[in-house]
């Protein structure tokens, strides 16, 4: 029975010990999701950019400060009080932009400026110091990371996200319940087991509410199951998914996107793929780029084409164009046709408890992967890693212990953690343990932490 993911590194810890000045270049989505999410955290935020009407839809969804102008301008920098910001993100569609934006703020006096790209060659390890030298603490690129979420998902059909964490020593698995699965109408146990674990249940999503699970809780069909696993324990939690796991041959891709293209480029060598583009130009250019990947001119919302290209005998389709509503139609018809492992990009926040409830298997968001590479330059202790996660509020995070931290004074159950947080695995050298009440953590133990919005600012006092 079940008891119940670095691009170019932080140079240095955020020691911000209340809210901090935040400063977005950029009020697209990705911006403006920033803005929302930061601001709900209690930061003072101030975004910049040129289009007035950007500025006034970001200002009625979250409490922030509005910019008008160029960032990459010195005035308008000035006027965004950059000299005495604490983080400096720049999220510009144009990634010249954001380079030359994130330079200046930090040269300005920003403490930390970060940029999104979108060119690969610059997290290559002989560019990463020339970005640092230039002033840039960070690079990220929200593509690559979504692209390497859906080919490490691949790998584990019967989940719905996949993290790994400690270097795969700990993986989060997450996946619902099916009518099949062996776990519907069980009672969660094990939180105060002596005996040793290899998994625990952090977190149970139900009706879009996600709960931290206790002691005699009951597993119901539909159930979005977090759980913590060892190495050697995951492909036995996969079984009580209630699917198998398969093994991927011939699989489509639908969209030439940076995304498409990434993934396209991996796996092609181990893969039967199919690419499906409307762009005829696009396409041509594809097909010289690809050289061993099948690409095709057509509309993925052509039903009949799609069929005749022959969808009903993929093991999986991956919808990643850039339009949300395109990808939440064709993974819908993949689906009916029986692909197994079916994976859409939704950037439109409003439809992903909608996409989730029609059966597509992973939803992939940029946001969200944005965020889990920013969420944590606005910690106010180290954070070694931390997941956002697509379909629930909560947040996964990895931290290493310090010495004479309140977590090695006494055992779980005695800490006084926030209850809205759970302690899944602990690391300790080469030996690995979930986490029960008994347990005591020790000095640089790295320890994976499941918590909810309201507990994340919090539990990091606990382990520095």
């Amino acid at each position: 029975m079940l008891p119940v993911r670095s691009q170019l590194g932080v140079r240095g810890a955020n020691r911000n010990t209340g809210p901090m000045k935040i400063v977005i270049a950029g009020a697209g989505e990705m911006g403006s999701h920033l803005a929302r999410m930061l601001s709900g955290n209690g930061h003072d935020i101030t975004v910049i950019d040129g289009d007035q009407k950007l500025l006034s839809e970001v200002s009625s969804l979250a409490d922030v400060i509005t910019v008008e102008g160029d960032s990459t301008t010195f005035a308008v920098l000035r006027k965004a009080s950059v000299r005495k910001c604490d983080l400096f993100i720049a999220v510009n569609h144009e990634e010249d932009a954001n380079i030359v934006a994130a330079m200046l703020a930090k040269k300005l006096g920003a403490k930390k400026s970060i940029a999104r790209i979108d060119n690969n060659e610059y997290l290559e390890p002989n560019n990463k110091e020339m970005f640092i030298d230039m002033g840039i603490d960070y690079l990220f690129y929200p593509e690559k990371v979504a692209a390497r979420e859906v080919i490490n998902l691949l790998g584990h059909t019967s989940t719905t996200e996949y993290v790994d964490f400690s270097s795969g020593k700990l993986s989060l698995v997450v996946f619902r319940l099916e009518p099949a699965s062996p776990l519907v109408g069980q009672v969660l146990t094990g939180f105060a087991d002596e005996t040793p674990l290899s998994y625990r249940t952090v977190a149970i999503t139900r009706g879009g509410q996600t709960i931290i699970p206790r002691e005699g809780e009951q597993f119901m069909e539909g159930d979005t199951v977090y759980v913590i696993a060892r190495q050697d324990a995951v492909r036995e939690v996969m079984e009580f998914s209630g699917k198998s796991n398969i093994e991927i041959k011939n699989m489509m891709i639908l969209g030439g996107s940076r995304i498409g293209i990434r993934i396209a480029t991996e796996l092609q060598d181990e893969v039967n793929i199919k690419l499906v583009d409307y762009n005829a130009d696009k396409a041509y250019r594809l097909a010289e780029m690809l050289d061993k990947t099948l690409i095709i001119n057509e509309d993925g919302r052509n039903t009949e084409a799609m069929m005749e290209e022959g969808l009903a005998n993929m093991d999986a389709f991956v919808a990643v164009t850039g339009r949300s509503e395109t990808n939440i139609l064709a993974a819908m018809l993949a689906k009916r046709m029986g692909v197994k492992k079916v994976i859409a990009e939704v950037e439109n926040m409003n439809y992903i408890n909608l996409a989730e409830s029609i059966g597509i298997d992973t939803i992939i968001n940029k946001k969200l992967v944005t965020a889990s590479n920013i969420f944590r330059f606005t910690m106010s202790t180290d954070v070694q890693a931390i997941k956002c996660l697509t379909g629930s509020d909560a947040e996964v995070l990895e931290f290493i212990v310090k010495p004479n931290s309140p977590a090695t004074k006494s055992r779980i159950k005695d800490l006084g953690l926030p209850e809205d947080t759970i302690i899944g695995g602990i690391v300790r050298g080469d030996k690995v343990f979930i986490a029960v009440d008994n347990m005591e953590i020790n000095p640089y133990d790295r320890v994976v932490v499941f918590a909810m919005p309201g507990a994340v600012g919090k539990v990091g006092y606990y382990f520095n």
